[in-house]
């Protein structure tokens, strides 16, 4: 296995949808600048209530990548 180097950064996410989409859509779109991806961990998540009904979700996550040679 080689050794690799990463890098993290924090994103967050939000989706009206789940906690679920909300991480997918924050990977998807840091996947458009960000390239070799290899994991991420979930750091806070939280959400929006209006009417006592969960409206939003915003879940924050680190991703780690490795870094180009």
């Amino acid at each position: 296995m080689d050794d690799h180097v990463y890098k993290q950064v924090r994103l967050t996410g939000s989706s009206t949808q789940s906690s679920d989409d909300a991480v997918r859509r924050a990977i998807a779109r840091a996947a458009e600048t960000i390239n070799h991806m290899r994991w991420f961990r979930v750091v806070e998540t939280r959400g929006h209530i209006e009417h006592d009904k969960v409206q939003h979700w915003q879940v924050t996550i680190e991703v780690g990548f490795t870094l180009e040679d």
